[in-house]
């Protein structure tokens, strides 16, 4: 039979709704359409960055430093590559009448922006305002309570608002601001006096390439001819390193949710097929008996199956491409994508090629099976069923190893969708394992004395049970729900630890060391019962670690070991007489008040490990320009989760106490005491400091951690539908050797009620004994997603977890008696009619 024959008998056959192959559409359509959504999100954000990362960037590169700017000698080499522009950006004060608001200032110069433009809301395109000028963002002047044309104070300078900004071309590069954008000229933070010796400011000095030059070589030139200067370097492929980080974290995270749900989906695609050759078997035995070889009938049911397969997938991938403008107006403002629709060829292309392997892998074994049986053995499957075919072994091997290779191919990072994949093996195998297992212990079992126990008991291990097929639906979908929950109540878990609900009220800094008992006398007349605490703060780099002698530089490293982030760039710095509140020493000594010893340090414990560091080596940092060494004398723990001052390096007294630096704190006013007036005294005494009020921090934290959280819990639901699809198909699969069992225990004198309660055992037994299963699979899976993808602590609400997985035990047992109850419509003389 030529395949053009054979296609006009399955088309002929194949009903225009899919009656039948219903199963093996939704399944393929669920996981080619999060593959598709994933992976055309992912591509439409990388294509923003790589279209628009030097305007993100503000150039091709950028230098930061905090503390000063570069010297001539810096700016002239800098220089050399073509046009640079530089500023600055701090913490500070506005004020307006009455109302005072804590801000991002943003000093810029006459070259800015080098990329792109910086728009008015009146439609203007500007640059550097004039000296007595500021373009505030909406969000400034909602605070403020100021519009265009009026005037506010910054530091000890008044200046005019002359627009609202619409369009900051380089905001995303910027980061996490701890308050609304106002710009002003270079110059105003010194002439307001906001910068002076020990100010904590920081300077971004861009360049635009006047030639086509290469920035990492670009980079790795300034680095080696500044080796000490401490720079943090940027440049435009990674313009926006957190989003970057964030991205590939969450689009290998989802990567992994569509692999999943395509894995699950095959279960439920091989149950399907079987149902549907199960239902076709007088068709199949007719062509047999009509001359149609094993190999026609092969070819007559691919095509079908193959149909089926191409309209899921590609509905699936339909649906996708229609989901991604919808995510993407969620993330607008977050995360660099156009909410237009986006169609990524390579993405689309790669879902499709998962969701057609994912079907011939798993439809391959029930169809060949049915090619092989002659037409008697077929006309009688329901009692003797089609055995295994050999030859599947091979194709469904084939197919692994396709499925294996496209995903080691085209991930991000080939040992983790490697390790998935191996992982989802080893399941499927445990799941076979435990199926038989079970089979083998029920028929093992004494024989209850309850004709139903019994019969239920019998069910379980019986010739064509579908104990396997419902071992594995069941594993992978009880699964499913405890990832979710998992994964879920542990991202709530860490927004409760990480955003703590009681903080601080301000922290201020900034505060001019001379003048701290004017400060805590503001504190003391606004209210008497406040806490406060001050910390000298400085801000230095890392130039150099390791035992005394043999110590490793840090630009010679060619990559920041995992865990030691605090050698990267400069990191806050501080000094201390007494051991930190919230922190405790886990090794070594404290050097006590008044010491006057060789210059010593204190190090947290967890980047001491990760830095291979020890009690005895030495620390060289590069502050204002200055090199300081000290020796490390302990190791300390800290509570991260406090709202405080906490950090990583606490030096002796001596070792920072001739550096020009001011002070930072913390207030903390008693409950229910007003914090505005405290705020407005602060501003008027202290202009030159900057005050932040800790609330808005903290929302912002915890919108940023719900997202991730809303996030996971959009993608994990794939899997459960996934799962849940499986469970139907399982139990679809089953229904025509139930409905024969069903009418041969009505005809024997069983009522409804009793069936019903025997199928109800049947599945409590399954459902019991795979739940302890999958608690223990979807923790570890929810595990190696919180704390090795996300980075987060294991913090699961197990009664939440428990809950979740209770819901889907009743869930199954629900889709179990649902199936049921159709079985026992059926009208035992026309059932045994047609066996």
């Amino acid at each position: 039979m030529s395949w053009s024959t054979a296609w006009r008998i399955a088309r002929r056959d194949l009903n225009a709704r899919f009656r039948g192959l219903r199963l093996l559409l939704v399944c393929l359509f669920l996981g080619t359409g999060a593959l598709a959504a994933i992976g055309t999100l992912t591509a439409a954000i990388e294509r923003e960055l790589e279209a628009n990362g030097r305007q993100f960037l503000g150039g091709d590169l950028q230098i930061e430093l905090w503390q000063r700017g570069l010297n001539e000698e810096e700016s002239a080499a800098l220089a050399e590559y073509g046009t640079v522009s530089a500023g600055t950006r701090m913490q500070a004060m506005a004020r307006y009448g009455e109302q005072a608001a804590p801000i991002e200032l943003k000093a810029i110069d006459g070259a800015y922006p080098l990329y792109g433009e910086l728009v008015l809301e009146d439609g203007r395109s500007v640059g550097q305002p004039d000296a007595s000028e500021a373009w505030l963002s909406p969000g400034a002047a909602e605070r403020l309570g100021v519009f265009v044309g009026e005037t506010i104070a910054i530091g000890t300078e008044t200046v005019t608002v002359g627009g609202l900004i619409a369009d900051e071309p380089d905001r995303l590069g910027e980061g996490f601001q701890l308050g609304p954008t106002i710009i002003v000229a270079d110059d105003l933070p010194q002439r307001a006096g906001l910068i002076a010796p020990g100010s904590m400011y920081e300077t971004k000095t861009r360049v635009r390439f006047d030639s086509l030059r290469d920035a990492e070589d670009v980079r790795e030139d300034i680095e080696a001819r500044f080796p000490e200067s401490g720079f943090d370097i940027d440049t435009a492929d990674r313009a926006a390193p957190g989003t970057d980080r964030f991205i590939d974290r969450m689009s290998e995270f989802l990567t992994l949710v569509g692999l999943a749900a395509l894995v699950i989906a095959g279960i439920g695609i091989g149950g399907g097929v079987t149902s549907y050759l199960d239902a076709r078997r007088q068709g199949i035995a007719t062509l047999k008996i009509l001359g149609a070889t094993s190999r026609d009938i092969a070819r007559i049911y691919a095509l079908q199956i193959a149909a089926a397969a191409v309209v899921g997938s590609i509905a699936g991938i339909v649906a996708g491409i229609a989901i991604v403008p919808l995510l993407a107006t969620a993330l607008e403002g977050l995360l660099p994508v156009s909410t237009g629709f986006v169609v990524a060829p390579g993405p689309l292309l790669l879902a499709l090629a998962y969701g057609l392997l994912v079907a011939l892998v798993f439809a391959a074994p029930p169809l060949l099976r049915a090619r092989n049986f002659p037409a008697m053995a077929l006309m009688r499957a329901r009692v003797a069923p089609l055995a295994r075919d050999r030859v599947a072994l091979l194709v469904v091997g084939g197919g692994l190893a396709a499925i294996v290779a496209l995903a080691l191919l085209t991930a991000e990072q080939p040992l983790l969708s490697g390790g998935f994949l191996a992982g989802a093996a080893v399941l499927l195998g445990l799941l076979a394992l435990l199926g038989w297992g079970i089979r083998k212990l029920a028929a093992a079992l004494p024989r209850p004395k309850d004709p139903i126990a019994r019969n239920a008991l019998a069910n379980l291990h019986r010739p064509g049970s579908s104990t396997g097929a419902l071992v594995t639906a069941l594993g992978f979908g009880l699964s499913a729900f405890v990832l979710l929950a998992a994964v879920q109540s542990a991202i709530d878990g860490n927004i409760e630890s990480r955003v703590p609900q009681q903080a601080p009220d301000y922290f201020v800094l900034d505060i001019p060391r001379d003048r701290i008992a004017e400060f805590e006398t503001l504190i003391e007349d606004a209210d008497p019962q406040a806490d406060w605490r001050t910390v000298p703060a400085l801000r230095g780099s890392v130039l150099a670690f390791g035992p005394e002698g043999a110590m490793t530089r840090t630009s010679e490293l060619e990559e920041i070991p995992d865990g030691a982030w605090a050698l990267r760039g400069e990191r806050g710095l501080t000094y201390a007489d007494t051991v930190p509140e919230g922190n405790s020493i886990v090794s070594g000594e404290w050097w006590g008040p008044m010491y006057a010893g060789e210059p010593l340090v204190s190090v947290d414990e967890e980047f001491a490990e990760a830095a291979g560091l020890e009690i005895g080596d030495m620390l060289t940092f590069g502050v204002l320009g200055v090199e300081k060494q000290a020796r490390i004398s302990n190791l300390r723990r800290i509570d991260w989760e406090s709202m405080g001052f906490n950090y990583v390096f606490v030096l002796s007294p001596n070792a920072l106490a001739d550096v020009p630096h001011n002070l930072a704190a913390t207030i903390e006013l008693s409950e229910g005491k007003p914090t505005g007036p405290l705020l407005q005294a602060l501003v008027a005494s202290f202009p030159s400091a900057s005050v932040i009020e800790v609330g808005g921090v903290l929302g912002q934290a915890r919108t940023i951690l719900e997202q991730v959280g809303l996030a996971t819990l959009a993608a994990a639901s794939v899997a459960v539908l996934a799962g849940l699809a499986v469970l139907l198909g399982a139990i679809a699969a089953a229904r025509a050797a139930r409905t024969y069992d069903t009418v041969v225990m009505r005809v024997l004198g069983a009522d409804r009620r009793q069936i019903l309660v025997m199928q109800l055992i049947e599945y409590v037994a399954l459902a019991g004994a795979l739940a302890i299963v999958a608690l223990a699979v979807g923790s570890f899976a929810g595990w190696l997603v919180v704390t090795q993808l996300f980075e987060f602590d294991w913090l699961p609400d197990w009664g939440e977890v428990m809950a979740v997985l209770g819901l889907g035990l009743g869930i199954v047992l629900a889709f179990a008696l649902g199936a049921s109850l159709p079985l026992l419509r059926a009208k035992p003389a026309q059932a045994l009619r047609a066996l």
